[in-house]
């Protein structure tokens, strides 16, 4: 399907302008219901379906794909060859719609070169593209869901206070804010946020992990490590927190906590920055300028300015290039578009505070470009070159070039059967019951900004750590208790410490354990048990027929001419 007439054809078939039309035919009772309209939720109801099962999602978004397609399109993903099943079909549709000329309509081909290409798939047929204009990976998603006939309600926030309907550990349905109800044989939790798995009664946890309950390293507050460029010792000068430098009764400037940091290696709630993955471009024929939000505040980055006054000039180090002259913009530097310390409240905020926290994000991210760009203190090299870029006027058209997702990078974890840590992750112990890989590095952004003993100010909570290699992922580590959730499956808030969480977090992942946690399922109402019963050995069989990688060095034994082909 050409992207133009995407949403026009959704529109036509209910299901997006009308996300209740099929309520009103009475096909609410699902074999799977999938609360969530991230990738791992559509490859969760893909899989289904393709198993010949029913599947439904639910879900609060109105545009699908979560960050895949909300402006992540330079895709973090470690050792690709790990990468397989539906996972690795949706970055091979990818490829084939850049392989067509009439893709490329603000740059040449040539141009853009092999940035982001895939060397042949192991099976020495299916070629990959891992980097990806947003409204692409839509249009892919779309295309799935059109292909699998699986109806979509969106615009469907869960009831979050009794809207969890439950036969003591079996959950039977769902309801949403506007009353409808969804009934389900098994449920998967593709959110961000867990709030189908924190309704439901599951266990799960909210921040960093003192290092001494998993026996980790780098879990809990990490005051002094720096292992990134993201922080102030990054600068060539110490920065003073105050506002006039060195005299703390002047105050402190905004964006900093006077808060004590916490005693290394301790747990806390904090959880680290979120941000918007813009996506810009520096071609002015496609292009909206910088606005200015409302509430703007030029006060707010007085900090960025002592950054700038010490000759930090890296603010262009994470504009990483998608095709048609588009750039993923992501956070870089001590003071960037991460909004660190302003989202500890998010997990658990009630929607309307959610929404709070967001615009005070949104504000800050629109505010930080705008003063770059504008502001007549920037220096004039950062600014000359901030004012060739603006945001892309073809993605988000309907939000004036904004995302409708923030990065999301964590929120709640479930308590599972299994619980991941960097020690799985790192080697220093098996995992059991491997249902798909990881391999990226495992990493969090910023935790903290805080005053040091010295009067100084920092940032703390950037980690980056080699796993030296794939890692296998836990068939546990997506189950609840059975006690607590017979027929639930989280694939997206794992069960996992905050650290290994850091990695397990990447979207290829997401899918690939959307894919594994919806095979789990159809398997377990095969044989009418809990799924926490299902043989894995049954469930491995069929996740390696399926394409899945399991275990480094297996082959993928789906080849390219088995994929459904997009008509687009």
């Amino acid at each position: 399907m050409h992207v133009k007439t995407l949403f026009k054809t959704c529109a036509l078939i209910g299901w997006v302008l009308a996300p209740n039309a099929l309520l009103a035919g009475g096909i609410t009772n699902f074999d799977l219901v999938v609360y969530g309209g991230t990738s791992a939720g559509i490859m969760a109801a893909v899989q289904a379906t393709r198993m010949g099962r029913t599947a439904a999602i639910v879900c609060p978004e109105m545009h699908l794909g979560g960050m895949s397609s909300q402006g992540l399109g330079f895709t973090d993903t470690g050792d690709k060859s790990v990468i397989g099943g539906l996972a690795r079909e949706f970055y091979h549709r990818i490829w084939l719609h850049y392989d067509r000329p009439e893709a490329w309509q603000w740059e040449k081909r040539e141009k853009y070169g092999n940035r982001g290409q895939g060397a042949p798939a192991i099976d020495g047929q299916q070629r990959t593209m891992w980097n990806f204009e947003p409204h692409v990976a839509e249009a892919v998603f779309e295309d799935f869901i059109r292909e699998g006939k699986i109806p979509v309600f969106r615009n469907q926030w869960l009831e979050r206070a009794g809207g969890v309907k439950k036969n003591r550990a079996k959950i039977i349905s769902i309801t949403t804010l506007d009353g409808s109800t969804f009934s389900g044989k098994f449920f998967i939790d593709a959110s961000y946020e867990g709030d189908l798995m924190a309704s439901a009664k599951v266990n799960y946890t909210i921040g960093r992990e003192a290092n001494s309950v998993y026996e980790e390293k780098w879990n809990g507050v990490q005051t002094g490590v720096f292992h990134h460029g993201h922080h102030f010792g990054a600068v060539k000068e110490k920065i003073s927190p105050y506002v006039i430098p060195g005299q703390p009764e002047s105050g402190v400037l905004p964006r900093i906590s006077s808060e004590p940091a916490g005693t290394y290696g301790s747990g806390d709630k904090r959880i680290q920055a979120y941000c918007y993955r813009l996506c810009l471009t520096d071609n002015p024929a496609d292009q909206i300028p910088f606005p200015k939000p409302e509430g703007y505040d030029a006060d707010q980055y007085q900090l960025l300015l002592r950054v700038f006054g010490a000759g930090w000039r890296e603010v262009f180090n994470k504009f990483d290039r998608l095709p048609n002259s588009k750039v993923d913009c992501n956070n870089h530097g001590p003071f960037s578009t991460d909004n660190i310390g302003r989202n500890y409240d998010y997990p658990e905020a009630s929607y309307e505070r959610r929404r709070e926290i967001l615009r005070e994000h949104e504000t800050y991210q629109k505010g930080w470009f705008y003063f770059i760009a504008n502001d007549p203190r920037v220096p004039a090299e950062v600014q000359n070159e901030m004012r060739r870029w603006g945001l892309a006027k073809d993605e988000f058209p309907d939000n004036g070039g904004w995302p409708h997702q923030i990065y999301v990078r964590e929120a709640r974890r479930m308590v599972g059967k299994y619980v991941m840590t960097e020690n799985n992750l790192l080697k220093n112990r098996p995992t059991p019951e491997s249902v798909g890989m990881g391999s990226y590095t495992i990493d969090s952004h910023n935790v903290q900004r805080y005053i040091t003993p010295e009067g100084n100010v920092q940032n703390e909570g950037d980690i980056g750590i080699a796993a030296h290699g794939p890692y296998e992922i836990a068939l546990g580590s997506l189950l609840p208790p059975r006690d607590q959730a017979e027929n639930l499956l989280v694939p997206v808030c794992v069960s996992s410490s905050h650290i290994a969480f850091g990695s397990i977090r990447m979207e290829p992942v997401f899918m690939i354990l959307g894919q594994s946690a919806a095979t789990a399922a159809m398997l377990a109402l095969e044989k009418s048990f809990p799924v926490q019963d299902v043989l894995y050995e049954e469930l491995s069989a069929r996740l390696r027929a399926d394409g899945q990688v399991l275990h480094l060095h297996e082959k993928i034994s789906v080849s390219a001419s088995s994929l459904p082909k997009p008509e687009r």
